[in-house]
């Protein structure tokens, strides 16, 4: 029987609005972006055969830094629509030309789901159902209010139940009541079995589990993350770098991620920003993953004339596939001119950002060598790093 797992991740978390212009899908919890996490209990479960990713339009680059290394394993990802109805419609349509028998459709914002809910889910689908949704028992005592918050009656919660996902379907039968539903022009769902249970399916309810929770405010990712950072014991590793490039005919150079205004330019097959390189080296060398050479040749024409938050983006996301995260840096610019201190914090800001850790965590530093050496001459500039990272081993 072939099954396919449909992962919605085209939204745009507005209750997560603390998490600045990241959506919450692609927020690292754990050191692990959410989706990867949801995407890992598909991947990893032996009896899902094919998955798809529905995504928003402007989401490529950040669902390709997510799923990097497993990508091959994956369908191509489709573009969603303004709705999640539209979005799973558009996630089932593209599975047709290779229908799968059933088909699991889950939130992205769930990267907790385990396999034994994936295995009551196909089990209820397996023994007849048309669909089959995970859920937990309501534990609260729900009041009904009236528009000034007066409590009207207390709702009797004998029978009621929190839908979660995966929620599954036999695909044939999904499809046709999601194009019934647009035929329809009913956009008025709030999950798959909601349509279902419109289209005269018999939709059955196996039990889920609190941990399948769902991220939806900026508070859920935090506590999330601090969960499973205090789950795991993290050990620290330090890496060190160091860069140098000899100056040239210019009028600028780029150090730390900051333009500077300057009588010459480092010369580099990159933008030679001897800083990040530097903090580059760092993380990997920490990481003990090779050198910024080793993943980005200079030999390789594409990163000719290259930002280098390319490179250094590329290093921290390498720390959170591995289930760390990084706790502090430090830049250390030997220079003669220009002069470092007016942009310090504008280095640090843009190293925290590309990070993507407190800027306290960074610090960025500079000093001559007394007019000694290359840089004392002014023929270019050096530049030291140091990095601490946590793993989990």
């Amino acid at each position: 029987m072939k099954i396919a797992a449909l992962i919605v991740a085209a939204g745009r978390g507005h209750r997560a609005a603390g998490l600045a212009a990241t959506p919450k899908q692609y927020v690292p919890v754990g050191g692990v972006a959410v989706i990867r996490r949801a995407i890992e209990a598909f991947r990893s479960h032996p009896r899902v055969g094919s998955i798809l990713v529905v995504i928003h339009p402007d989401d490529a680059k950040l669902y390709d830094d997510a799923v990097r290394g497993c990508e091959a394993e994956l369908l191509a990802p489709v573009a969603g629509g303004e709705t999640r109805q539209q979005s799973v419609l558009a996630g089932l349509e593209a599975l047709a030309s290779d229908a799968p028998d059933l088909v699991l459709i889950h939130d992205a914002a769930r990267p907790f789901v385990d396999q034994e809910i994936i295995d009551r889910v196909l089990a209820s689908l397996e023994a007849g159902a048309a669909g089959a949704i995970a859920g937990i028992a309501l534990a609260d005592t729900l009041k009904q209010v009236d528009e000034s918050g007066r409590i009207r009656t207390t709702v009797p919660r004998n029978g009621l139940w929190c839908a979660q996902t995966p929620q599954g379907f036999v695909y044939g039968a999904i499809l046709d009541a999601h194009r019934r539903a647009a035929a329809a022009h009913r956009t008025d769902f709030t999950d798959d079995a909601a349509i279902a249970e419109w289209a005269n399916l018999a939709v059955m309810l196996v039990e889920g589990s609190s941990a399948n929770r769902k991220l939806t405010t900026a508070e859920d990712i935090m506590l999330a993350d601090q969960h499973l950072q205090n789950s795991v014991p993290l050990y620290p590793h330090v890496g060190t770098g160091f860069d140098v490039h000899r100056f040239g005919p210019g009028d600028h150079v780029w150090l730390c991620g900051v333009r500077i205004e300057h009588t010459h330019t480092l010369v580099g097959h990159s933008d030679a920003d001897i800083g990040l390189h530097a903090l580059t080296d760092a993380v990997l060398g920490a990481l003990g993953d090779g050198d910024i050479g080793a993943h980005f040749p200079p030999s390789d024409p594409q990163w000719r004339g290259a930002r280098s938050d390319i490179f250094l983006k590329d290093a921290a996301r390498r720390v959170r596939e591995r289930g760390g995260r990084i706790s502090n840096v430090d830049v250390t610019l030997l220079a003669e001119e220009p002069k470092i201190g007016p942009h310090r914090d504008a280095m640090r800001k843009t190293i925290a950002a590309i990070l993507e850790i407190d800027v306290r965590c960074v610090g960025v530093k500079a000093t001559t060598t007394e007019k000694l050496g290359f840089v004392g001459r002014g023929e270019g500039l050096s530049a030291m790093a140091s990095a601490t990272i946590l793993l989990p081993y």
